[in-house]
């Protein structure tokens, strides 16, 4: 039987009525199950109940099937940590908190999204949508960056906000990482990840001469916030974390 004949017999059968979208969750359930390697884009489309021809009516390979998932993702992305920041109120501690607890649950609740944003290897250089996409939920993080830089106290050299941002980010993808493997014989660690990436962060803004200790309602410096709009991040989804 030629491949036309299997792709009207599956059309017939076909009543998702939006192919694309289809395909996008077909994907994502694929990704949670076996990760972003795991799959073909014939796996792609058998999951969708159509034939392996149809998925290239909407996507040129499966690069391309997995971008549009990791586009779509950090759009969620970036709508989750701009709530979660709320332009630094009630003050810029209290907030980037916010954001980093933002971060971890997104990455607990979205693992499919997560894992084709930053695991997959995707050249996202190479997609100015994608690319777009990821420098918008980015500039959230170095949003927060460029605010506790200005809390640094007199005497104690302000390091580079995108340098900031992108140590802050290495460590929340770092704790995400280490608490949303599905390992079940590793060792339970003894804290959550929140007050670990906590930890993690006083330990670095310590490390810089930063006061860490600021509670709400405390007067911040006059120019906390950043001028202009944030600089681009490295190519690939935020650099490569060290």
């Amino acid at each position: 039987m030629s491949w036309r004949k299997e792709e009207r017999r599956a059309e017939r059968g076909y009543h998702h009525g939006n192919l694309k979208e289809a395909l996008l969750q077909a994907a994502l359930g694929l990704i949670a199950e076996k990760g972003p390697a795991g799959f073909t884009f014939a796996d792609a489309a058998r999951s969708a109940g159509v034939s392996p021809a149809a998925p290239y009516r909407h996507f040129r390979d499966r690069d391309e099937l997995l971008s549009s998932i990791a586009q779509r993702g950090f759009e969620q992305f970036e709508a989750v940590l701009t709530n979660a920041w709320d332009d630094g109120r009630p003050d810029t501690v209290t907030a980037f908190e916010r954001v980093g607890k933002a971060y971890l649950a997104f990455a607990r609740e979205e693992p499919a999204f997560y894992s084709a944003m930053f695991e997959s290897g995707l050249p996202v250089d190479l997609n100015p949508t994608l690319q777009a996409a990821s420098e918008r939920a980015f500039g959230i993080i170095r949003a927060a960056a460029e605010r506790l830089a200005a809390l640094a106290p007199p005497g104690v050299p302000r390091p580079p906000a995108m340098m900031m941002a992108l140590h802050i980010w290495s460590m929340s993808h770092g704790v995400a990482s280490l608490f949303g493997r599905g390992d079940a014989a590793r060792r339970k660690l003894p804290m959550s990840p929140e007050d670990l990436l906590e930890a993690q962060v006083l330990i670095y803004l310590r490390g810089l001469g930063f006061p860490t200790d600021r509670r709400p309602g405390q007067k911040e410096p006059a120019d906390q916030k950043p001028a202009g709009p944030p600089p681009v991040p490295p190519a690939g989804p935020w650099g490569t974390p060290k």
